[in-house]
């Protein structure tokens, strides 16, 4: 065994005292730790740290120091089924320095919880047998506080009279909640919400029944709008895309969505929304989609009008 593997086989006993499910019980996720805990093999358990580090810099450490070559495109299942349950378990936290930023910023990074790292450090030596079950006593109760923080700093939005739903927190977000409570107060009062997104949790809200009614049929796998709202008045089903950072609906979009919804007994109204008319707006202004409109949060009352013969309804060929 040469002293990488040693290495990661000491990660990996870490982590089946620590009880983690034997699916986490893999190369992959020992290698995660020991990046987190900046752990090379020239260096003891003693002398671990907790520095705060993002997927990449988990690769580039797993490359640099543990000889394992990580492609770029399993940056999305390292974190999906390695440092997700870590987090999970209590022995990582997610964006400690900025707990509401957006589930899919590119600043997103992680940390060895530091009673975890308190606990790590004494691997290998007589103090481990007496400082695992007392950790491993207190560990769900600090896995619950941070869970509780995080829940703290999602964003609540009103759906309908009685009943709320939260939203990851960040720009994303924030616009998504605008649109709920501005644009549809002014441009569709009294419609009914169908379908709201989230960063964090794809189908966040969801009345499937209310969309079928309407002959839409849409699997788990459709890329559906950020917002979907319905007019029930004028029988339209507004499909909104809110952009704070990326996705219009230009072209390319205009035509996934209505053949998303093609089969639709409502007509089809395509709206993309932005915060302001600032720089995202300027950005991406050149591609959206004729025959659609666009909508600034920071002008609620107002639309913008992408041609056509009319403002703010459905187009039939």
């Amino acid at each position: 065994m040469t002293k990488i593997q040693k290495r990661i086989s000491e990660a990996l006993e870490i982590l089946q005292q620590l009880g983690l499910p034997k699916e986490q019980l893999n190369e992959r996720t020992a290698i995660c730790l020991l990046a987190l805990l900046e752990l090379p093999i020239n260096k003891t358990w003693g002398q671990a740290s907790n520095p705060l580090l993002g997927i990449r810099a988990i690769l580039d450490f797993a490359r640099e120091k543990l000889e394992h070559n990580y492609a770029e495109n399993t940056r999305k299942s390292i974190r999906k089924y390695s440092v997700k349950h870590l987090v999970a378990a209590g022995i990582l936290l997610h964006n400690p320095d900025q707990p509401d930023r957006a589930v899919n910023s590119s600043l997103n990074c992680y940390q060895v919880e530091p009673t975890a790292l308190v606990l790590f450090r004494k691997f290998g030596s007589l103090n481990w047998k007496k400082a695992l079950p007392a950790y491993l006593t207190h560990r769900p109760t600090l896995a619950e506080q941070f869970a509780q923080h995080r829940d703290m700093q999602r964003i609540s939005v009103a759906i309908k009279q009685g009943h709320a739903i939260s939203l990851s927190a960040g720009k994303h977000s924030d616009l998504i909640r605008s649109i709920i409570e501005e644009f549809a107060a002014y441009f569709a009062s009294g419609g009914q919400l169908v379908y709201v997104g989230d960063t964090g949790k794809k189908w966040s809200y969801f009345d499937e029944e209310l969309l079928q009614s309407l002959g839409v049929q849409v699997g788990s796998h459709g890329k559906m709008p950020d917002v979907v709202l319905y007019d029930k008045t004028r029988n339209w089903l507004i499909l909104i895309e809110a952009v704070a950072s990326s996705g219009p609906v230009d072209g390319i979009r205009h035509s996934e969505l209505s053949n998303l919804f093609k089969t639709s007994t409502a007509g089809l109204v395509y709206v993309t929304a932005f915060p302001d008319r600032g720089e995202v707006m300027r950005k991406f202004l050149s591609v959206v989609a004729w025959e659609t409109e666009v909508w600034c949060a920071s002008d609620p009352t107002h639309l913008i009008h992408f041609n056509g013969v009319r403002f703010l309804g459905p187009y039939t060929e």
